[in-house]
């Protein structure tokens, strides 16, 4: 049985690019959520909820909700979300979700944040929340786009840390990489060549990765989610939920 759901007011929208936007609405005031978790939000359509899932970008304290999307010219769902505007509402349910969060990880060193796309949501969650600090020493995260104007919501993401009113005195602790592999930029190509021919840890002047200490969570694509299960667990990495730890989690909502 789905969960129910109220109607939410939009606060603000920002369009990234023809493709990307995000938006921020009101946070029910009984809403709770781990940093990391998804949850089904959308717009009522001919008189029923139309509902997709959907990482909340925002930490589990902030007020607020964010979201960042992918607009889809046919897409049920984003094709009329891309057009909300402030004052305007949308449906999100009463019940979080998922397993990409840090408790389904055994403690460890370092913490790899590993995401394509839009895939960068639930870990611009994450990365504002102290609790990520508190357990690993250092957080790096990955975000690999087509085009360089794709990649400005993390870049965004990245300035505003230092100021961030809970997680500011932890920046120095956090590392921003960026990759592209359609369009011309200093480090380029897919995430999973970059870490097997060992360029993102020259690049980034660091270990290579080892399960004995390093610790990642991945959301993209279907093919990056695919591949960087298949990488991880060639170099001995195991797969965690929260019932059982492991060295890496996977998104699994929007896995086919």
């Amino acid at each position: 049985m789905a969960a129910p759901s109220e109607e939410v007011e939009v606060l603000s929208v920002h369009h990234y690019t023809d493709r990307l936007f995000k938006f921020r609405v009101k946070r029910p005031r009984t809403f709770r959520f781990i940093s990391g978790q998804f949850v089904m939000i959308g717009l009522r359509v001919e008189g029923k909820p139309l509902m997709r899932a959907y990482s909340v970008a925002s930490p589990a304290w902030d007020e607020e909700l964010e979201f960042f999307s992918i607009k889809v010219p046919n897409g049920p769902l984003t094709s009329r979300l891309q057009h909300i505007k402030v004052g305007e509402s949308i449906l999100i349910s009463s019940r979080s979700v998922g397993s990409l969060v840090i408790n389904s990880l055994k403690p460890g060193k370092r913490l790899f944040l590993v995401s394509t796309g839009t895939g960068i949501a639930p870990f611009a969650s994450i990365m504002r929340d102290p609790e990520t600090f508190e357990k690993f020493e250092e957080v790096y995260l990955t975000h690999t786009c087509r085009q360089v104007a794709e990649l400005s919501y993390g870049k965004e993401l990245t300035a505003a840390l230092k100021e961030d009113p809970l997680c500011g005195e932890f920046a120095s602790k956090f590392t921003h990489y960026t990759s592209t592999t359609r369009e011309d930029y200093p480090f380029m190509g897919r995430i999973t060549h970059l870490i097997e021919n060992e360029k993102l840890f020259s690049d980034l002047g660091i270990p290579k990765l080892d399960p004995a200490h390093d610790r990642v969570m991945i959301c993209g694509s279907i093919e990056m989610n695919h591949d960087m299960k298949a990488l991880l667990e060639a170099r001995d990495f195991t797969e965690g939920n929260q019932s059982s730890k492991g060295e890496y989690v996977l998104e699994r909502a929007f896995v086919g």
